[in-house]
């Protein structure tokens, strides 16, 4: 039996397990899993939902699935030695592997402006969001925040900022790039976002570098600019990014850049019996720091192994598919977006922007199909382009139909699933589409829970859970397929 340890629990280590163990027909791999944290495996995708009070705790612990896998919580890997192939935990104690996978994550990036601190040591009052108690520990200081500040206007800083603001904070981000979200949205997408974040109340600054934190009696009363503006803050929240982390695997001779430098096959260079997967990876196309990327990597090694070494050909477009999730903002990214107009061949881009309305929508076509789109306070055409660009359906010879019908409210979404196909996409993160529905339906899932369990739909980035909802409601009335009620036999004398 080959033993395979895998260091780290988290979305994605976990992911690999139950992947692994599902299609290990044969039972020859036996695992032990090393999880620094002490919780079960949770959506870190959904901890701005917690700050936000839209989500309890409670509700993105991810769903558990039926495995022999050792599993030790609490347990920091610290050493590896390649020669002998075991891991050393902080205890001491030697874990042997035949095969090791290293799925460490990345932790958050905590900006200088506290010295040399890092996330762990930080003054009271500042706060990074990367794990459930930093979550936990927000919450509990809105209690008696008045003034917040975010430093980071990326997806994650606008997710925060929206629900902080919701909560009765006054909150201003600060963001060092030229607009908010400047990895995915050019400029004109990012003012219409500006514009609608001032409508929530919150305050924006671009191009602007903090420079220091103020910290008198052991807490954060503010942070200055670099520009010399200084804004009072009794609440500082840093999503600045991320790093790798990388410590372990350099420690043990591996290749590192940015992350751990992995192949095709998703194995490290220098060791083959050594593999990385999800954020502190470095595959060959590069990190995107995406769930979804994670989750088909967990698949792929999954599937590499179990299959002797022959690779699963499923598409994996539409891993790079960015939604924010903002109470009052609606933004959703995907493909070539926000890119200079200056590159080489992008495809032919239309766009549509409503200042004034909030909206600004583009979609980027090329050789007929959706390559990239931006939309901002546009639901229904997200969700459209979203599915155009995830399933690589034909578009339109005038690309303008894909935001102008929409937009214009001609088209009515369907008030029930009856005309959806089998074949639509209704988990983008996990690729459950109507029909998987359906089908766990009627293998005796009988609940949307039970359903998350059976498909994993709803378990990434929450957006279909609406949907999911809808398909198994709709289910409940009319699937002539259930089965009927168990009535109890009576028996006569």
């Amino acid at each position: 039996m080959t033993r395979v340890v895998v260091v780290g629990h988290g979305m994605v280590g976990a992911r690999f397990v139950d992947d692994l163990h599902a299609r290990d027909a044969r039972k020859a791999f036996s695992t032990v899993v090393l999880g620094a944290e002490e919780y079960e495996p949770y959506n870190r995708v959904l901890l701005s939902e917690v700050v936000a009070g839209k989500l309890e705790v409670a509700a993105i612990t991810l769903p558990r699935a039926q495995h022999k896998a050792e599993v030790l919580l609490g347990t920091v890997a610290v050493c590896i030695d390649r020669t002998a192939r075991t891991v050393t935990d902080q205890a001491g104690e030697q874990h042997p592997y035949d095969l090791l996978v290293l799925a460490t994550g990345a932790r958050a990036r905590v900006p200088d402006l506290f010295g040399r601190r890092g996330a762990d040591d930080l003054p009271a009052g500042a706060h990074a969001l990367r794990t459930l108690d930093d979550a936990r520990e927000i919450v509990a200081a809105t209690v008696n925040a008045r003034r917040a500040v975010v430093v980071g206007g990326g997806v994650l800083g606008l997710e925060v900022a929206c629900g902080l603001a919701g909560r009765g904070v006054h909150v201003t981000v600060v963001h060092g790039g030229p607009h908010l979200m400047d990895r995915q949205l050019d400029a004109t997408a990012a003012a219409v976002v500006t514009g609608r974040l001032t409508g929530l109340g919150v305050s924006v600054r671009v191009s602007a570098r903090t420079e220091e934190a103020i910290v008198r009696g052991g807490r954060v009363t503010g942070v200055r600019l670099e520009a010399g503006e200084t804004l009072p803050a009794d609440l500082l929240v840093l999503t600045a990014g991320t790093v790798a982390e990388v410590d372990l695997a350099q420690r043990a001779g591996l290749d590192v850049a940015r992350g751990i430098v992995v192949g095709d096959d998703l194995a490290t260079l220098a060791d083959p019996r050594v593999c990385a997967i999800g954020d502190c990876a470095q595959p060959p196309e590069g990190g995107t720091g995406l769930i979804a990327q994670g989750w088909d990597q967990a698949r792929r090694l999954a599937t590499r192994l179990t299959d002797s070494g022959q690779h699963e050909s499923l598409p994996t477009i539409g891993t790079d598919v960015i939604k924010v999730k903002g109470a009052g903002l609606d933004v959703v990214t995907m493909g070539v977006c926000g890119r200079p107009r200056g590159e080489a061949a992008p495809g032919r881009r239309v766009s549509l922007s409503d200042p004034d309305g909030g909206r600004h929508v583009e979609v980027v076509v090329r050789d007929g199909r959706v390559v990239g789109a931006t939309c901002v306070g546009a639901g229904p055409v997200a969700a459209d382009l979203v599915a155009a660009y995830t399933r690589g359906t034909p578009a339109p010879l005038d690309p303008a139909q894909l935001l102008l019908r929409p937009v214009a409210g001609s088209a009515a979404p369907a008030a029930t699933p009856v005309k959806m196909p089998d074949r639509a996409v209704v988990c983008r993160c996990n690729g459950v589409t109507k029909g998987d529905i359906v089908g766990c339906w009627r293998h005796g899932s009988r609940s949307v829970e039970e359903v998350a369990a059976a498909t994993r739909a709803t378990t990434g980035c929450g957006g279909c859970k609406d949907a999911v909802c809808g398909i198994v409601d709709w289910l409940q009335q009319t699937d002539p397929d259930q089965p009927a009620p168990v009535r109890e036999r009576v028996s006569t004398p």
